[in-house]
């Protein structure tokens, strides 16, 4: 079955930098397109970026353009999100998604905490 792992979260200071991880089994993944979306406790679930099935273009939300960057490596079944100049605000569990066969499949997440 489609399974998309997520990887790399961590307590980060303010300012800095830190790269996801999303690595996905049981589809070809080469075919699609893979969101990045996160949530905060208490808040409602936000979409992040997305990055076409080639990697050719992608897309963000204007919270995090600029600082944010999505990429991928097909051939390892992998998509990254970098993420510099952090924020608190960015402080949340971050899950990467796709959509395959009819539904969308999302990862269990990878909790993000910016603090000093």
């Amino acid at each position: 079955q489609v399974q998309l792992v997520e990887s790399g979260g961590g307590l980060v200071q303010p300012g800095g930098s830190l790269t996801l991880s999303c690595t996905a089994s049981g589809l070809t993944f080469r075919n699609h397109a893979v969101d990045w979306h996160r949530q905060a406790p208490g808040k409602e679930r936000e979409w992040v970026g997305f990055i076409t099935s080639t990697g050719a273009d992608s897309n963000y939300a204007g919270s995090v353009q600029g600082r944010f960057t999505i990429s991928r490596d097909n051939a390892k079944n992998t998509v990254w999100l970098q993420m510099a100049a952090l924020k608190p605000e960015d402080s949340a569990t971050y899950y990467c998604s796709t959509f395959s066969s009819g539904r969308t499949y999302r990862g269990q997440g990878t909790q993000v905490t910016v603090s000093s």
